[in-house]
């Protein structure tokens, strides 16, 4: 490598729940540097969350943390060419990559629902996948196995 690993710019935690955590996804789920919109939206759903929630020993961000963590994949493919033939590699996945990962399908699954607001739409994603149950989770599923079916190639891993 030629050039320097980009250094990490801090995160400032955001403005309700002092968490960088919310930060990072309220960036990942902002369109066209619209941030204020994108923490409208993100503060919403919480709320969305906090009337819904079944339990009542948890926050609605704890539930939000919980859901991430359901969210989150522990093993990936990758596709790596040998001798002609393309084989799908699993491989672990290092944890900051994780959470951007369950971030982006949690989002990304979210924005295909049918709820009438994108706040309604995150926030019932959001307690599906508290659940274990939702899109983003079936993602996941689908994710380690075939990470699973693929095992016997992990032989050719980098």
């Amino acid at each position: 490598m030629r050039k320097r690993q980009a250094k990490k710019r801090p995160l400032l935690p955001d403005p309700k729940f002092n968490d960088q955590l919310v930060t990072r996804f309220v960036n990942m789920m902002m369109w066209d540097g619209k941030k204020s919109i994108a923490f409208k939206i993100f503060y919403d759903a919480m709320d969305i969350v906090e009337e819904k929630k079944q339990d009542d020993e948890k926050t609605a961000l704890e539930l939000w943390k919980d859901a991430l963590s359901n969210v989150m994949p522990h093993v990936e493919v990758k596709s790596r060419r040998v001798g002609g033939a393309t084989f799908q590699i699993p491989s672990q996945i290092r944890p900051d990559r994780k959470i951007s990962i369950a971030m982006k399908w949690l989002i990304g699954y979210s924005r295909k629902r049918n709820e009438k607001t994108m706040s309604a739409k995150l926030a019932a994603e959001i307690l599906a996948a508290a659940k274990e149950e939702g899109a983003a989770v079936k993602k996941r599923v689908d994710t380690h196995k075939m990470a699973e079916a693929n095992k016997a190639f992990s032989h050719f891993r980098f």
